[in-house]
């Protein structure tokens, strides 16, 4: 299995995806995708960052809804942290706000709120993403599921900083569980994880799910994209209701390939973007998620 991205939610169009190219140093969109809907309320754009394609990278997924001016955040979704010291060295070049938290290593966060942790450090493999940190509210429940019934391997687990590191290869982008106390919150900025897997995997996954009475919030089904691949998918939910699709690696491959006009098509469209003069034309104002 590989562990493919993190999904979030913009509430500016340009503003996140700069940070991550500027700031930290992502090679910006591979794929960019839009809802061609007009006027903007009710249309959305959907763009993947990464350091590089998604057959061997982790991405970011960017969803930006127009007619959304503010989304409010959780506790669930604690941070991504990379090793780059170059992200380090553009953010003090941009003089953009670094916090050091330990010793060679700073919070900084993107416009909507997410943290980013930027080790001072050569990365360690091709990719500089090194983990995805997710909350949970009972750290031993949380095991059983990722690695029991999921199959990841755990590579750390610590009981006094109730924290787990695991993930399905040495090389890849890690899913860190961070325990806390209390409920786990979504709120309205929530995304989902995203892993692929052999299709043929997917409907003993789904089987697996329902006989031990895990949520499922998608059924396995085929999903169709106008001109490019037809991928299957299945989405679940963990204990504390983060979700998680699993989809087929096969036709996913066709899928994620990297568009060679994205950045053209990112750039066009923040230019393009009048959606606060049409709102203010209609006398409305964007909605708050």
């Amino acid at each position: 299995m590989r562990n493919l991205k993190k999904a979030a939610k913009l509430p500016v169009m340009g503003m996140t995806p700069c940070f991550l190219k500027s700031p930290l140093g992502f090679e910006y969109p591979w794929r960019t995708e839009d809802s061609f809907l007009t006027p903007y309320d009710g249309k959305w754009s959907k763009t993947m960052v990464g350091f590089g394609p998604e057959d061997d990278h982790f991405v970011a997924e960017l969803t930006y809804n127009y007619g959304i001016g503010h989304y409010r955040l959780g506790n669930d979704f604690m941070g991504i942290t990379l090793a780059s010291s170059q992200a380090v060295s553009n953010a003090r070049k941009l003089e953009w706000p670094l916090s050091e938290v330990t010793e060679g290593v700073f919070e900084t966060e993107a416009p909507g709120g997410y943290k980013f942790y930027l080790q001072n450090r050569s990365p360690p493999q091709s990719d500089p993403v090194l983990k995805v940190t997710l909350a949970v509210s009972d750290l031993q429940k949380s095991l059983n599921y990722w690695s029991n019934l999921l199959g990841m391997k755990i590579y750390e687990k610590d009981e006094e900083k109730q924290r787990a590191l695991l993930g399905y290869a040495d090389n890849q982008c890690k899913l860190e569980l961070q325990g806390i106390k209390g409920t786990v919150d979504h709120a309205a900025a929530f995304g989902r994880i995203a892993f692929s897997c052999p299709q043929k995997e997917l409907p003993d996954l789904e089987d697996l799910m329902k006989s031990e009475n895990q949520k499922i919030l998608t059924p396995l089904v085929s999903l169709d994209t106008p001109g490019k691949a037809t991928v299957q998918v299945v989405i679940l939910a963990d204990p504390d209701g983060h979700e998680i699709c699993f989809v087929g690696d096969e036709a996913f491959r066709e899928l994620s390939k990297m568009d060679p006009e994205g950045n053209r098509l990112l750039d066009d469209a923040m230019v393009a973007d009048k959606s606060d003069e049409w709102f203010a034309r209609q006398n409305k104002s964007k909605a708050s998620g």
